[in-house]
């Protein structure tokens, strides 16, 4: 039914079909919505998937934005208490409000999917980790050990993972002590 509605949208021109995903129940039960079919259906139909929501509360339209939901469909009221055929699944105002700011953070929160070393916000917080930093004065030609490398914070020199390779190796320069080791101090 779906493909047989789709190719019709398109044999008649609409190029821009979004599909909602629904269980038909009301209200429905979260454990019936089944929103992992969300990504399977865009694959299959080529086209937006959203989600037409009969669930009580908001999580389950929260959830489906982190599976690639464009759209949420949800039942709406003033107000629960005056009754009505939908009104026991419907959203009041402020509920609504809170899917709306709340699928919003999702939203933003899923990125763009390319692979990063760190959000640039955390720029800032690189002087939390720890680094390699040469813990006692160090000639020209003497020798990496324990004694004299130590890793510390804040995170301005090499990585606390090459501690190993640095060890042993022969210092290249003269290093006071609190200086962050880098390539350059190892000949």
């Amino acid at each position: 039914e779906i493909a047989e509605a789709v190719e019709t949208l398109e044999t008649y021109g609409c190029n821009k079909v979004i599909l909602l995903k629904c269980t038909a129940n009301y209200p429905a039960d979260p454990t019936d919505s089944h929103i992992k079919q969300i990504p399977l259906i865009k694959k299959t139909f080529g086209c937006d998937v959203g989600l037409s929501d009969h669930t009580l509360g908001i999580g389950v339209a929260i959830a489906s934005v982190a599976l690639g939901a464009v759209v949420i469909e949800k039942h709406f009221t003033n107000s629960r208490a005056e009754g009505g055929v939908d009104s026991a699944f419907s959203l009041e105002p402020h509920e609504m409000k809170m899917l709306v700011e709340e699928t919003k953070r999702a939203w933003q929160a899923l990125g763009n999917g390319k692979r990063i070393t760190h959000a640039k916000s955390e720029n800032a917080n690189k002087k939390y980790r720890k680094s390699l930093y040469i813990a006692k004065d160090v000639k020209k030609g003497e020798i990496f050990t324990p004694e004299n490398v130590r890793s510390v914070r804040p995170g301005m020199g090499m990585k606390p993972k090459y501690y190993d390779f640095v060890m042993g190796k022969i210092a290249s320069k003269d290093l006071k002590m609190g200086t962050a080791l880098d390539n350059s101090h190892i000949a």
